[in-house]
């Protein structure tokens, strides 16, 4: 039987970080198909062009059987919403020329979102060359734009909301991270069908990687609480501060580490000293590649973010990667993040920015034994072995892939089990 032929379109691709990168891309291989990747030259998330990379027309290499093909951009990653139009616009050209008059044909087309020009670049592709396209969402526009604050202005997230139907009726299928997500989607009119909830995955390799010795300025005593990852205003970081002040008066052995960097470090790490809390430490960022070192020294890992009706259908990646170490969660999401966590057995539940809710949960917690502790993260991360590692995820896209040619073809595909969970 021919393998099937995908075309990847994202515009961010290794060595950028990328949730549906070179990983992806390999176990598609591992599956049966021929892959080729269209992104563009690697300058996220610093605006410039990345050491032994040059911007040109079109760059080819192949890496673990995997084509890529790199086209040309303007880079930028400023603040300034000129040059990130820019940047989102020159891409999405180089795509359609690409797309449209050399790429071999594709059976499929996948486009990753954002940004949302990449989904306009897919669907003239479509309709050019007539080749089904499965459009994976990982950001909600216009609504993560507004929350960011990236866009105020509402006529202009009128226009991007326009544009985002547009493109979702020229889509033959949709993936979605969330059950949150697809129900906003039904709602704004996309038809059930042509959704699939598919989660996204963690780096395994990376957050998998223990290490030989304890991580640089990690404490060796107590209970140890690790929250890893940007730490910026979305994360509402203040009232697990005021939960690490109840803590400490009430005389518990509980820590709370910060691992990473962000906008509110300075701000936090001086209020923490001005509380005096003896029982916070931050530590800067590290390398993905040093993330598992940290995971997997801690006893509990914290995921929070600020009550927000977006966060309600949000995942946050952490979470993957947290289920994927085996450790008990204390998850400070509400909505589809807290629904994983409870459906998995794998940690406590508490409110977002309620400190009250925190101390209690990182008190049961604590309170537990090791076996105990054990078991909770165990539950958790045979959750994610079943339904969301990278295997699990790939199998399904696959089969996604092989559904919308069969149609294309007249065919019925055989059932999937997990579709839309």
């Amino acid at each position: 039987m021919r393998r099937l032929r995908v075309l990847l379109i994202t515009q961010w691709f290794d060595p950028e970080p990328t949730f549906k990168g070179l990983l992806f891309a390999r176990e598609l291989v591992k599956q049966g198909f021929d892959v080729e990747v269209l992104t563009g030259f690697p300058n996220y998330p610093g605006g410039k062009v990345y050491a032994g990379y040059r911007i040109r027309p079109i760059q080819r290499e192949r890496i673990d059987g995997v084509e890529i093909t790199r086209v040309a951009l303007y880079p930028s990653h400023n603040q300034s919403a000129i040059g990130r139009a820019a940047n989102y616009v020159s891409f999405a050209l180089s795509v359609i020329l690409y797309g449209v008059l050399r790429a071999r044909r594709p059976d499929v087309i996948y486009a990753y979102h954002p940004p949302l020009t990449v989904g306009i670049a897919a669907a003239v592709i479509r309709a050019v060359r007539r080749v089904p396209v499965l459009y994976d969402i990982q950001d909600l526009w216009p609504d993560t734009l507004r929350v960011t604050g990236m866009i105020g202005n509402p006529r202009v997230l009128n226009v991007v909301g326009a544009v985002c139907r547009w493109v979702y009726r020229r889509m033959d299928r949709i993936a979605v991270l969330s059950p949150g997500f697809k129900r906003i989607l039904i709602e704004r009119g996309v038809p059930e069908e042509k959704l699939d909830v598919i989660y996204n995955w963690a780096d395994e390799a990376a957050v998998g990687d223990a290490g030989t010795a304890p991580p640089p300025g990690f404490p060796t005593e107590g209970f140890r609480v690790l929250f890893a990852g940007n730490i910026g205003k979305a994360q509402a970081l203040d009232a697990v501060l005021d939960a690490a002040k109840l803590l400490s008066e009430r005389g518990s052995r509980a820590r709370l580490i910060f691992l990473g960097g962000g906008v509110e470090v300075p701000r936090l790490s001086a209020r923490a000293t001005e509380l005096g809390l003896i029982n916070v430490i931050f530590l800067p960022p590290v390398p993905m590649s040093r993330v598992g070192a940290y995971l997997n020294a801690a006893d509990a890992l914290l995921v929070h973010l600020r009550k927000d009706p977006l966060f309600h259908i949000t995942i946050p990646s952490k979470t993957q990667a947290y289920m994927a170490v085996g450790k008990p969660i204390i998850m400070g999401v509400e909505g589809d993040a807290a629904d994983l966590v409870e459906r998995s057995g794998g940690g406590a539940l508490t409110e977002p920015e309620n400190a009250e809710s925190i101390t209690a949960a990182i008190e049961t917690l604590a309170a537990a034994g090791a076996a105990e502790l054990q078991a909770i993260g165990a539950r958790s991360q045979d959750f994610y072995a079943r339904e969301l590692s990278v295997r699990a995820g790939v199998d399904r896209f696959a089969w996604v892939f092989r559904d919308l040619v069969a149609l294309k073809n007249g065919k019925k595909s055989g059932p999937q089990s997990g579709r839309g969970l």
